[in-house]
């Protein structure tokens, strides 16, 4: 006995300190990463050239922990960049004397239609400013890249590539007869005709209403795109359609003759024409320098004396939920505190509330609806709407003085709904009966397990009413108007930027720079500099958590591929099981 309990314990012991020393090294190797992303410095070359592919995605602004950058499943650190950052690395490269010009290396773009437009109108900037050549170059361009591409001094395409040029649609699951199989009962409780977030669950196609709502913003974002391209290349809008029509542009060749492109060339005859533009010698090699290194790159022209003013950008992504958030989720408590910390300091003089969000809980919403309320009494509160910031997203902006977005952004859709599921026949097939006490007549309302009575969804249908009339009063005040006015473009329709500007939902087309400069203005500012909310965690809070989080979702995305994102979204329903929600159907697959 004693022997085992030796043995016992000497096992124990040897587990705790080689549990010890792995904890260590995991710790040194983390550590390694961290200083290695801190205080590096690129040098910037003679003759450099700026080189941009976005194939890693683009967000509003990216996490300074090595964690969210870094791929467990391949172990190896990705290059992850914020719209943040390219707007103000495209800026100091136009200024840079070291950089010769931009070569746009384009492919399939991870990256929204509002965000295109936004880094497009930087590189227009870009080049209107410095006078610098931009070279545009992939073997296969799709219809997002190729319109990014478009503002290009020329645009080259391998000789045996395409050009995607199809027009736009968009596709949507529905799983209503898939949860009649199984015994599965959805529960849908809304306000608007156009609410159609819930029709997965209740229909096996499109509502008049939704294809209406639908074609509507895809109709306009592919009249944008249309018209952006004809402006650069001379092509008219209406070849363009035809040609998308027709679907004439079907290899390289027919992409040159059609003038959708300037010409053919392999990868090492561009090197050569960037080498000629860049003024490097033959026998050199190009200096490339890609924005993230740029982005450690000193900055130029800097005035030593730093500003006692400040101009906050307030970043709200992902969807909205209670709680603290995080930078891909917009958490009640987290958001409310970072307004509330630029409203309360006396050296921030105007807000510039950034938001791309497709919405989600209708309290978190409110939440942080009031704290907007309370920023704009005390200093100008001005959103930058990005992508998405509709239903949840569009009530958190609503307050503000101005709201400016993209032709692109899609916004809008007023409306709440609920969604329950009964699952009693499920549970009878598999074999499982549940029995229940209570105290009251409907203490067991939202159960899963038992049918609601027409009673309780009176109720609940009510709650969903009182939100949405409490949406639509919200938004009435805030774009001052009457909220049968809202309630007519309200009822859960979404709409593009350009609809929302014709009908009063949004004030001036463009993106964080224009309302950053519009901030200025209107806080009379001189001098300034940005801060930047919610703060950044440090390294190693919720380390753990942030880890065993990280290592499930890129689990996921592996195995389960281009199917992931249905999966993520049927589980964000899911999880909202009775609580209100207000969120577009963001299910709508744009292509």
């Amino acid at each position: 006995m004693k022997s085992f309990l030796k043995y016992t314990l000497a096992s124990i012991v040897g587990f705790l300190i080689t549990s010890i020393i792995v904890l260590i090294l995991f710790f040194a190797i983390i550590g390694s990463i961290v200083s290695s992303s801190k205080d590096k410095t690129t040098t910037v070359k003679d003759n450099s050239i700026l080189k941009i592919t976005l194939k890693d995605g683009v967000f509003d602004r990216v996490s300074d922990n090595p964690f969210e950058n870094f791929n467990f499943s391949a172990m190896k650190a990705e290059t992850k960049i914020g719209l943040n950052d390219i707007l103000k690395e495209l800026n100091k490269a136009a200024k840079d004397q070291q950089i010769k010009g931009i070569y746009l290396q384009l492919d399939a773009l991870p990256v929204g239609m509002a965000t295109v437009e936004e880094i497009r109108n930087a590189l227009i900037e870009f080049k209107k400013t410095s006078k610098k050549f931009i070279i545009a170059y992939s073997d296969y361009y799709t219809q997002k890249s190729y319109y990014l591409a478009s503002v290009a001094d020329k645009i080259y395409l391998n000789p045996q590539g395409l050009v995607e040029w199809k027009g736009m649609g968009g596709e949507v699951m529905f799983y209503t007869d898939a949860l009649k199989k199984i015994g599965v009962e959805p529960v849908i409780i809304r306000h608007g005709k156009f609410k159609s977030a819930v029709e997965p669950f209740m229909l096996t196609k499109m509502s008049e209403a939704n294809k209406e709502q639908t074609m509507t913003y895809i109709g306009s974002i592919w009249k944008n795109v249309v018209d952006g391209i004809s402006q650069k290349r001379g092509v008219s809008p209406e070849n363009l359609n035809l040609l998308a029509d027709s679907m004439k542009v079907q290899n390289a060749n027919d992409a040159l003759n059609y003038k959708l492109i300037d010409g053919l060339k392999y990868y090492d005859e561009i090197i050569d024409e960037l080498r000629k533009l860049s003024s490097t010698k033959e026998k050199d090699d190009l200096e490339f320098i890609t924005l993230n290194e740029y982005k450690n790159a000193p900055k130029i022209d800097v005035d030593k004396k730093l500003s006692k003013n400040k101009i906050a950008i307030i970043y709200g992504s992902g969807e909205i939920n209670m709680g603290d958030g995080s930078i891909k989720e917009i958490g009640s408590d987290g958001l409310s505190e970072a307004i509330r910390d630029a409203r309360t300091d006396s050296t921030v003089k105007a807000i510039v509330l950034r938001v791309n969000s497709p919405g989600g809980s209708a309290l978190a919403s409110e939440v942080i609806w009031r704290e907007v309320v309370l920023a704009k009494k005390a200093k100008p509160v001005i959103v930058s709407m990005g992508d998405v910031a509709a239903s949840g997203g569009y009530y958190i902006s609503c307050p503000a003085d101005r709201i400016f977005a993209s032709k692109n952004t899609i916004t809008g859709s007023i409306g709440v709904f609920g969604l329950m599921f009964n699952a009693e026949e499920l549970m009878g097939k598999i074999g499982i009966s549940t029995d229940e006490v209570h105290t009251n007549s409907h203490a067991n309302i939202g159960s899963m397990y038992k049918k609601m009575t027409e009673e309780e969804k009176a109720v609940i249908q009510k709650g969903v009413e009182d939100i949405y009339g409490v949406f639509i009063g919200h938004v009435a005040e805030g774009r001052n108007k009457t909220t049968s006015e809202i309630d007519s473009i309200g009822q859960g329709r979404v709409w593009s930027g350009t609809n929302a500007l014709e009908i009063g939902l949004i004030d001036e087309f463009g993106g964080l720079t224009e309302a950053l400069n519009y901030a200025v203005k209107k806080a009379n500012l001189n001098d300034y500099r940005i801060v930047e909310y919610p703060k950044q965690k440090e390294f190693f809070e919720e380390i753990m958590g942030e880890i065993s989080g990280k290592v499930e979702t890129q689990i996921l995305e592996k195995n389960l591929g281009l199917t992931y994102k249905y999966y993520y979204r049927l589980n964000k329903i899911l999880e909202s099981n009775g609580k209100t929600q207000a969120r577009m159907p963001f299910d709508v697959e744009i292509h």
